[in-house]
């Protein structure tokens, strides 16, 4: 399969009334990890780097070039997305990285901000082929603002949806329905219903941040209730850290010995959530 666009995997999931699964990279081992779950699914799937990923490796280039070698010659379609960027030197760069979709991530900012930086930003990569997706409400787990994913004011405002979507342009939204970042168990409690009314106000997909900590049938509710994007990082960062521990337990001398553990965890516990996902 040749490398696809994020657009054309949302959009065929939407239409399916399926989830498309889009997991964070941190390594090389992580993508290919991923990429192998997704052919043991037969399933479609995005590959995303973060913006703390590419200040990891010092730039976004040599880590995209490998991920689009990778989609190549992979045997089920394969896209690229840049995720949670706040930086504008960042997101300006995507296009010729070969990224075909950006996360603005302005979810912190008051409501106003959000809006402006996006329409800005959404202009700018609508211009040069790229889709855009943003954040209304804030998903807990990402640095200090707002921890909690039942704080007072953390949840998607229904009424501003619509709006928000229409003053930035986006081609899809990443909704605050009480998942949040970085959790470690499957503890998280979904507001399907309002994922539900979210759908029937916005014209975009929508996008579930935090799917870690969300127990599998919620996330098949999720799905069901209208959530098309259902983005991973935290669920593979445990099966990746764990197998990588276990094995230099074993043998503290050849790293690849441990990374191919890791690797193999990562593309077990891929193929279990795309299943999930778009069963």
């Amino acid at each position: 399969m040749a490398l696809v666009t994020t657009a054309e995997l949302v959009a065929n999931a939407a239409t399916r009334g399926h989830g498309v699964a889009a997991f964070n990279v941190v390594t090389l081992e992580h993508a290919e990890g991923i990429v192998a779950g997704a052919q043991r699914a037969s399933a479609p799937v995005i590959l995303q780097v973060s913006e703390n990923t590419a200040a990891f490796h010092g730039t976004v280039h040599p880590i995209t070039a490998a991920l689009a070698a990778l989609a190549a010659a992979a045997d089920v379609p394969v896209a690229l997305h840049l995720d949670h960027v706040e930086a504008a030197e960042l997101w300006e760069q995507a296009a010729a990285a070969g990224f075909s979709s950006v996360m603005v991530d302005g979810g912190a900012l008051p409501y106003d901000r959000n809006v402006a930086v996006t329409a800005a930003a959404t202009a700018t990569l609508h211009d040069r082929g790229l889709a855009v997706e943003a954040e209304l409400g804030y998903v807990g787990g990402k640095g200090t603002q707002v921890t909690s994913a039942h704080a007072p004011g953390v949840r998607t405002d229904l009424r501003q949806a619509a709006e928000f979507v229409s003053a930035t342009g986006v081609d899809a939204l990443a909704v605050a329905v009480g998942s949040s970042h970085a959790m470690t168990t499957q503890t998280a409690e979904l507001d399907v219903d309002l994922i539900a009314a979210l759908r029937d106000a916005v014209p975009v997909p929508l996008v579930l941040h935090g799917s870690s900590g969300v127990p599998d049938d919620a996330l098949r509710a999720a799905v069901r209730a209208g959530i098309v994007k259902v983005n991973v990082g935290t669920a593979l960062n445990v099966a990746y850290s764990g197998a990588l521990r276990n094995a230099l337990a074993a043998d503290t001398v050849d790293p690849r010995r441990a990374l191919t553990a890791a690797r193999a965890a990562v593309a077990d516990t891929v193929a279990h959530l795309v299943d999930v996902v778009s069963g």
